[in-house]
C-alpha cells in the first residue's frame, strides 16, 4: 500500500499536468519490462541471500539500468531499434530456460519490513514528486504550443542529445553535425531506449516522465543501502531527507542565479534541470553501497543493538556489482567515480596503518572503480577536461580578492577564513551527524565508514582544487556518501538519549515547528535581514568582495548563538530534572541537520512567485516547424538553419548575438543541424575555460559562410554542394534572424512556411 500510494500520487500530478494516460501506462510497461524485470532477475542472480523485497526491487531497477546501456549500444550499432523492445528477453529466457537460474523468479526468505519504514520511505518519494510538480511539471509545457511559452533554457540541448542517441553510437553532436561529442551522455542513451521500447515520445520523457521516477528510485536505493550498511532501519527514510530534503543554508529569499554563492545547488534546479545527475543519482548510491557491502567484510560494528548488521551478506557477487555500477556510473556524470575513488583511497590507507597489511579487498574495489575511470577518460571524454584546470581555491577567491579595499594581513586572512566557514556552512550541514559518531568511537573507524568519510570530504576538496563552475558537481556528489555517515551518526546519538515515546513525539513535533518558522522567518524578513547585516558591518552598499556572504554569515551565527544559550538553559534544567542529563544533543543535533531544509520549500513559493532566471522564450511556431521536419525526414537527414542564438528578443531589434545557444531546431526535429548552435560544444567550451563560450565564433569559419551563403546570398553550386557533400535535405530559416533571399524560391522548393519559419528542401 504505501508503494501503490506513492505511485497514485505521481500518478495523479502528472496527469493533473496535461500527460496522457497513454503515456503513463506506456512508461509504466516500459519500467517494468525494460529495466525492473530484466535488471530484478539479475541481481538476485549475483546477491547470495535474500534480505527484502523492497531492496531487490530498487538494487534490480539500477541493475536494469547498466542491462539497458549494453542493450541500446547493440540494437542502435547495428541498427535493430524497431525490435529493440524484446531485448530483455535476452535475460528473461534464460532465467526461464535453466534450472539453476529458474529459482530467482520466487525467491524464498524475504524479511518484511515495518509499516513505519515502508511508509516513510514512501513519504519521502511522495514529498520529492510533490516538490517537482511545483517547482518543474507545473512550470514547462511538453510542447510549447504558444507564442509566449517558455521552457528551461538547456531542455532542448537535452532533448536534442537524447534524439541522437536513437541513432547514434557514440553520440555525435546535434548542432554541428558530425562532430564528435566526448562528453557524459549515458543519460542520452537511457532516453532513447525509453523512446524505442516505450514508444513514447521523448520531449514527454523529458519534461514529464524521467525526473520523478529516477527521484523516487535514487531516494528508495539511499534508503536501502543505509539500512544495509548502517543496520538500523531507520536511517534509511533519513538518509533520504538528508539527500534530497536538506539543501543548502541559505539566508536569502528569492535566492535566484545570482545568489548562489558556491556553485550549483544539490536541490533547487539540479535534479531537474541536469538530467545527467538525476539519472547518475540512483547509479552512485548503488555503487556506494555495494562498495559498502564488500568492505563490511569481518568489519561489522559490535553493537548489535536495534537488529544492527542484521543484513545478510551481498557475497562475490557484491564484486561484479562494483564493476556494472562503476562502468554506468563513469559517463552518467563525470564528477562521480574521483569522488568514489578518494573514499576508497582514505579507507586504504586508514586500513594499511591500523593493520600493516595491504588491504587487498580495498585494492581490488579501487581497481575496478579506476579501471572504469580510465575507461571513460579515454573512450568517452577522450581526455577532454572541458576548460576545468587545477586552481586552489579558484572558485572562492572572489570573495577575498578585492583590489579596491587593501587589508592588513590579519583582516585578509580572516576574510579568507570566514569564507570558508561560508563555503562549509552553506553546502555541509547535513553532515553534522557524522561528528558525534567520530568523536566516540575517536577515528576508530570502520572501513566503509572512513570510505564515506574520504568521498564526502573529497567533494567540496575537489570544488576548492579544480577552477569552474560544473567543478560544483563533485560537492554534489560527494552528498549521499556524507548523507549516510551523516545518518550513521545521528542513529548512533539518538539511542544513546534512549529517549522514551512522549519525547520522541515532542521531538518530531519541535523539528516540524523549528522548519516552518525558520520557513517563515527567512521567507518574509531575508531582505531586511541583510540590509540590518550590511549596514551593521559598513558595507551597506554591498561594495566589497564579501558582501554577498555577510547575511548567511551573521544568520548562522545567530542560531549558533541561540544554540549556546538553549544549550546552557538546558543544562540549568538538567540540574533540577535528570532526566534532561545527556539529551540535550540530540535536540541540537536534529536542529542543526534540520536548519536547511526550508530551501526545498523556497523553491516552490519562489517558482510561484517570480520567473526563472534561464526560462526562456520559446514560440511555438518553432517548434511546430521542427516537428514538420521531424515527420517528413530521414534520420540521416542534415538541417540548415540561419538561427545560432537563443535569445532572439536580445538581438532581433539588430542588437547582435552574444548567446550561441540556439538548439531548439536539432531538439524538436530531432535531426542534426549543418551549423545551429555551439556554446557546449567540448572544443568551445574548452577554449573558454570550461564556461559555455555563448559569444565566441564557430571554429570552422568556411563551413560557417557556407552555411549562411546558402539562405542569404544561395548560388546552384552553393545548395548542390550541401545536398551533395553534407547531406543537406531541409533549410530551415528563422526569420527574426535574417530573411531569406528571394533567389531561394527559385533555387529550392518551400515546403513550410508559417510566418516566422520558413522550410526549403533541396533535392
Amino acid at each position: 500500500m504505501p508503494a501503490v500510494a506513492a505511485y497514485l500520487l505521481l500518478v495523479s500530478l502528472l496527469l493533473a499536468t496535461d500527460t496522457t494516460v497513454s503515456d503513463v501506462a506506456r512508461y509504466t510497461f516500459y519500467v517494468l519490462w525494460g529495466i525492473l524485470l530484466p535488471g530484478t532477475l539479475v541481481f538476485r542472480a549475483l546477491r547470495r541471500t535474500p534480505y527484502t523485497l523492497v531492496e531487490d526491487l530498487a538494487f534490480g531497477a539500477v541493475t536494469g539500468l547498466v542491462l539497458e546501456l549494453a542493450a541500446w549500444a547493440l540494437f542502435v550499432g547495428i541498427g535493430a531499434q524497431t525490435v529493440a523492445i524484446a531485448w530483455p528477453l535476452a535475460v528473461v529466457i534464460p532465467f526461464a530456460v535453466v534450472p539453476r537460474l529458474r529459482r530467482h523468479w520466487r525467491p524464498r526468505g524475504y524479511r518484511s519490513p515495518s509499516l513505519g519504514w515502508s511508509w516513510s520511505v514512501a513519504g519521502t518519494v511522495m514529498l520529492s514528486s510533490a516538490y517537482f510538480h511545483q517547482v518543474f511539471l507545473s512550470q514547462y509545457p511538453v510542447l510549447a504550443n504558444e507564442e509566449t511559452s517558455r521552457i528551461f533554457g538547456d531542455m532542448p540541448y537535452m532533448l536534442s542529445l537524447a534524439a541522437n542517441a536513437k541513432h547514434n553510437v557514440p553520440l555525435t553532436l546535434p548542432q554541428a553535425a558530425g562532430e564528435p561529442l566526448h562528453y557524459h551522455w549515458f543519460t542520452f542513451a537511457h532516453m532513447a531506449m525509453t523512446d524505442m521500447v516505450g514508444h513514447l515520445d521523448l520531449a514527454v520523457i523529458q519534461s514529464r516522465l524521467m525526473v520523478p521516477a529516477l527521484a523516487a528510485l535514487a531516494m528508495v536505493i539511499t534508503a536501502v543501502v543505509a539500512r544495509r550498511l548502517i543496520g538500523r532501519a531507520w536511517a534509511g527514510p533519513l538518509a533520504a531527507l538528508l539527500v534530497f530534503a536538506a539543501g543548502e543554508f541559505t539566508a536569502s529569499y528569492p535566492n535566484g542565479v545570482d545568489s548562489w554563492t558556491f556553485g550549483a545547488p544539490a536541490v533547487r534546479l539540479v535534479y531537474w534541470a541536469s538530467l545527467s545527475l538525476t539519472y547518475s543519482q540512483p547509479l552512485l548510491i548503488a555503487l556506494l553501497g555495494v562498495i559498502g557491502e564488500a568492505l563490511r567484510g569481518r568489519h561489522h560494528s559490535k553493537d548489535h543493538s536495534q537488529g544492527t548488521n542484521s543484513a545478510p551478506p551481498i557475497g562475490c557477487g557484491a564484486f561484479v556489482l562494483v564493476a556494472l555500477f562503476a562502468v554506468a556510473s563513469s559517463a552518467a556524470k563525470a564528477s562521480t567515480l574521483p569522488v568514489t575513488l578518494a573514499g576508497l583511497a582514505l579507507a586504504g590507507l586508514m586500513l594499511l596503518v591500523s593493520t600493516r597489511r595491504v588491504p587487498w579487498t580495498v585494492v581490488g574495489l579501487g581497481a575496478i572503480v579506476a579501471g572504469a575511470q580510465v575507461f571513460a577518460t579515454a573512450a568517452i571524454f577522450n581526455f577532454e577536461s572541458y576548460g576545468l584546470e587545477i586552481v586552489p581555491f579558484g572558485n572562492v577567491r572572489q570573495y577575498w580578492a578585492d583590489g579596491g579595499h587593501p587589508r592588513t594581513t590579519a583582516l585578509q586572512a580572516l576574510v579568507v577564513a570566514a569564507t570558508l566557514l561560508a563555503f562549509a556552512v552553506n553546502h555541509q550541514l547535513k553532515l553534522l551527524g557524522a561528528i558525534p559518531l567520530l568523536r566516540r568511537r575517536r577515528f576508530q573507524l570502520e572501513p566503509v565508514q572512513w570510505f564515506l568519510l574520504g568521498a564526502a570530504v573529497a567533494g567540496p576538496a575537489a570544488y576548492l582544487l579544480v577552477n569552474g563552475y560544473n567543478s560544483s558537481y563533485f560537492t554534489i556528489a560527494a552528498l549521499p556518501f556524507g548523507a549516510v555517515l551523516s545518518a550513521w551518526g545521528y542513529c548512533e546519538s539518538f539511542e544513546r538519549a534512549a529517549l522514551p515515546k512522549p519525547a520522541r513525539a515532542a521531538l518530531a513535533a519541535g523539528t516540524v515547528a523549528f522548519v516552518a518558522l525558520l520557513t517563515l522567518v527567512i521567507y518574509r524578513y531575508s531582505d531586511d535581514w541583510a540590509r540590518f547585516v550590511l549596514r551593521s558591518t559598513g558595507d551597506d552598499r554591498a561594495a566589497t568582495s564579501y558582501s554577498q556572504l555577510l547575511p548567511a554569515l551573521a544568520a548562522a551565527a545567530a542560531l549558533a548563538l541561540i544554540a549556546l544559550i538553549s544549550g546552557l538553559l538546558w543544562w540549568a534544567s538538567s540540574r533540577v530534572r535528570p532526566a534532561l542529563a545527556g539529551r540535550g544533543g540530540i535536540v541540537l543535533l536534529t536542529a542543526a541537520l534540520a536548519v536547511s531544509t526550508p530551501g526545498l520549500f523556497h523553491d516552490a513559493l519562489q517558482t510561484r512567485e517570480t520567473r526563472w532566471t534561464y526560462s526562456w522564450v520559446m514560440p511555438g511556431t518553432q517548434v511546430q516547424a521542427a516537428r514538420w521536419i521531424r515527420a517528413h525526414s530521414e534520420p540521416e537527414d542534415v538541417l540548415v538553419t540561419n538561427s545560432h542564438c537563443w535569445q532572439f528578443e536580445d538581438y532581433a531589434d539588430g542588437g547582435g548575438c552574444d548567446n550561441v545557444r540556439s538548439q531548439w531546431l536539432s531538439a524538436y526535429s530531432e535531426r542534426s543541424v549543418l551549423v545551429e548552435g555551439w556554446a557546449y560544444a567540448p572544443r568551445a567550451m574548452a577554449m573558454a575555460g570550461g564556461a559555455a563560450a555563448y559569444g565566441g565564433p564557430f571554429w570552422d569559419q568556411e563551413l560557417f559562410k557556407l552555411n549562411e551563403g546558402a539562405i542569404y546570398t544561395p548560388t546552384t553550386a552553393t545548395l548542390r554542394r550541401l545536398h551533395d557533400q553534407y547531406r543537406v535535405r531541409y533549410m530551415v530559416v528563422h526569420r527574426p534572424s535574417g530573411v531569406e533571399s528571394p533567389r531561394l524560391h527559385d533555387l529550392a522548393k518551400k515546403v513550410f512556411d508559417n510566418d516566422r519559419m520558413a522550410i526549403y528542401e533541396l533535392s
